[in-house]
């Protein structure tokens, strides 16, 4: 009881001169230049002015982002250290690994569902194909050679390949990179045929005409590159699963504290400029929702994902 009281203490303290007594991480569970990187820095920015104390933000990635969250399950409930989650490290990661170091829902207070965001099949463009048909023809034509990449092991970008391979009934290899950046690269010098990443981080490549876009897997098409098919127009439905990015902090972080930060996330994210980066740069979807709804959403995809990974016997070899 004495300890329990020693706690509450200490954790009421700390409530009570957060944000004052020091600087805030926010850690990305990937490379930088993903997509995860780019909302913690852009909206992390608009939380240290709100907050008047500033947003460190910390790289560590690795085994499909469990590394980071790991280390965020692991520190103070105080308020200083929150954690860039997605649909992987919160939803496909506990089906997916046998030992994850961490529970998605028992080790995180969920803070805001910051938004959506899509991803595309990209191939090398002088592999000779154009649409996502010729594709697959080209993989039942050389099985040896059909092996995707993804940002991780774990990624909605990796499941996506695997359901793809369980849909047209052809094994393909998974290389796992430790970021979206490597992936695409690798991609783009022909190293690895395709992959499935978000539009807008491969749109320099495209440009370069290293990298073509076959089809997107949203249900409606992207109008950031409305000529480019969606997946079930391009003859492959329910192949649209669409990621996500999130912030979570430790569990038993006080709730006045999750609710101030659920409040000046979401606040940021209704501003005009931010909303219109990340929508029309980035091709984002934005939410900014409470936090019972971002409960929500992990347990629902949880659940989903986990069916998913268990029917397309996607692992992280």
């Amino acid at each position: 009881a004495a300890c329990s009281a020693a706690c509450l203490f200490t954790a009421t303290a700390h409530a009570a001169d957060w944000p004052t007594a020091k600087p805030i991480t926010w850690v990305v569970p990937f490379a930088p230049g993903g997509s995860t990187d780019v909302v913690a820095r852009m909206v992390g920015q608009e939380l240290s002015t709100a907050l008047k104390q500033s947003v460190v933000i910390d790289n560590r990635p690795g085994a499909g982002g469990a590394i980071g969250v790991q280390a965020v399950a692991r520190s103070p409930a105080d308020g200083y250290t929150l954690i860039g989650g997605t649909i992987s490290t919160h939803a496909i990661n506990s089906a997916l690994y046998k030992k994850l170091p961490y529970d998605p829902v028992k080790d995180f207070e969920p803070v805001t569902l910051i938004a959506y965001v899509p991803n595309v099949l990209m191939v090398n463009s002088s592999l000779g194909v154009n649409t996502m048909q010729e594709l697959v023809a080209w993989i039942r034509k050389n099985p040896e050679k059909a092996s995707y990449a993804s940002s991780g092991a774990g990624t909605s970008t990796h499941l996506t390949g695997a359901q793809m391979a369980e849909q047209i009934k052809v094994p393909m290899q998974h290389i796992a990179y430790k970021g979206s950046p490597q992936a695409l690269q690798d991609v783009a010098a022909g190293n690895v045929p395709f992959l499935f990443d978000q539009l807008t981080a491969g749109l320099p490549l495209v440009k370069a005409g290293k990298l073509k876009f076959l089809a997107v897997t949203t249900r409606t098409r992207s109008p950031l590159a409305p000529e480019v098919p969606t997946t079930a127009e391009a003859g492959f439905p329910g192949l649209d699963l669409v990621s996500w990015q999130a912030v979570y902090a430790p569990k038993g972080t006080p709730k006045d504290v999750v609710s101030r930060l659920n409040t000046e996330v979401v606040k940021a994210l209704k501003s005009p400029e931010l909303k219109a980066k990340l929508e029309t740069q980035f091709g984002m979807q934005v939410v900014g929702s409470t936090p019972a709804e971002l409960a929500a959403v992990t347990a629902a995809d949880m659940a989903r994902l986990g069916e998913l990974v268990r029917k397309t016997g996607a692992t992280t070899e």
